[in-house]
């Protein structure tokens, strides 16, 4: 005997407080995923409306530009035939980066050709749908973190590099700055210098192999970006340096993003201790959950007990801090 069930099509709908439920908990469970990902070890101090405020390059230079504040020229592009009008426009060096992202991931500098840009404009789309192509002003790069009262600490970022003694090749001081980072207690925050096929072919382009012996004091940097990942190297800053016009304008960048805790990002030309006024300057971004970790473990300078102002901050009540 055949016998057939009818077969019905059963629709279920999802609507008002339950449906917003059901994303907010989605979200919060991709954002977890996120941080813990791409974020781990990032401060989480700020309020849901300062993160989302700036959240992208764009946002941020919006902000920059809207308060007169020193800042390259940029424009967001989807695609690469934009950032090439952008370079035609404006000219060389420039970076590209993604809008969206930390820990200079994704991000090619100093870009010098048409070539590289094409290159960095390909290549960038794989960290986010929209980029960002910038004026890149030559000089030194720092990570400001600061409050709306005080800068708390200022480091100074530089590519990883070795200084040469005209006895030992790159091969072996590389390994010997690695082993004073470790014995210095750097690891894992500050990561050994990166022997890879990537820094050998950064080296190729300088004429140099691991087996190159530099002269006494000549510096080789083994990779072209500031990111902990392939090595970097920080400096501590000694905060009494830094000009009162400097001080001011990152106080004036904070109050202007109304955090409680950011992380700014500059390159100044001729050094952070020369007013901005008398010099070329960029403010390059801020980062709304800053690394603050890093700050801890410099390779130079003076090591900061940034202690007593991290239990501050945690002691402070922050609302939403799973929401994106």
């Amino acid at each position: 005997m055949l016998v057939r069930f009818p077969t019905r099509c059963i629709r279920i709908t999802v609507e008002g407080p339950v449906l917003h439920l059901v994303i907010r908990r989605l979200k919060a469970a991709l954002y977890r995923k996120v941080s813990e990902r791409f974020m781990a070890g990032c401060s989480n101090y700020n309020t849901l409306e300062v993160r989302r405020a700036s959240r992208s390059k764009q946002q941020g230079r919006a902000v920059f530009a809207r308060h007169d504040f020193p800042h390259a020229h940029g424009a967001v592009f989807t695609s690469p035939f934009a950032a090439q009008r952008f370079a035609k426009e404006h000219g060389y060096p420039l970076v590209v980066k993604p809008n969206v992202s930390g820990f200079s991931r994704g991000s090619h500098f100093p870009i010098n050709s048409a070539a590289e840009l094409w290159k960095a404009s390909l290549a960038v789309k794989v960290w986010w749908p929209t980029s960002v192509v910038e004026q890149y002003l030559l000089g030194a790069n720092y990570r400001v973190l600061a409050t709306q009262d005080k800068l708390v600490s200022v480091i100074r970022r530089y590519p990883p590099f070795v200084d040469g003694d005209g006895v030992h090749n790159l091969a072996q001081l590389i390994a010997a700055e690695n082993a004073t980072r470790e014995s210095m207690g750097l690891h894992p925050t500050i990561h050994p210098i990166d022997n890879s096929a990537a820094t050998r072919r950064y080296l190729a382009k300088q004429g140099l192999t691991l087996d190159s012996v530099p002269a006494s004091g000549e510096r080789v940097y083994t990779f072209n970006r500031v990111a902990l990942a392939p090595g970097g190297i920080v400096e501590t800053i000694d905060r009494d340096t830094i000009p009162e016009a400097n001080q001011k304008l990152f106080l004036d960048v904070m109050k202007a993003f109304d955090a409680r805790l950011l992380g700014i990002d500059v390159i100044f030309e001729r050094g952070i201790e020369t007013s901005w006024q008398d010099q070329e300057c960029i403010l390059l971004e801020v980062n709304s959950r800053p690394y603050t970790r890093m700050h801890d473990f410099p390779r130079y300078g003076a090591k900061e007990d940034l202690s007593a102002f991290k239990a501050e901050m945690d002691s402070l009540v922050v609302d939403d801090t799973d929401t994106f």
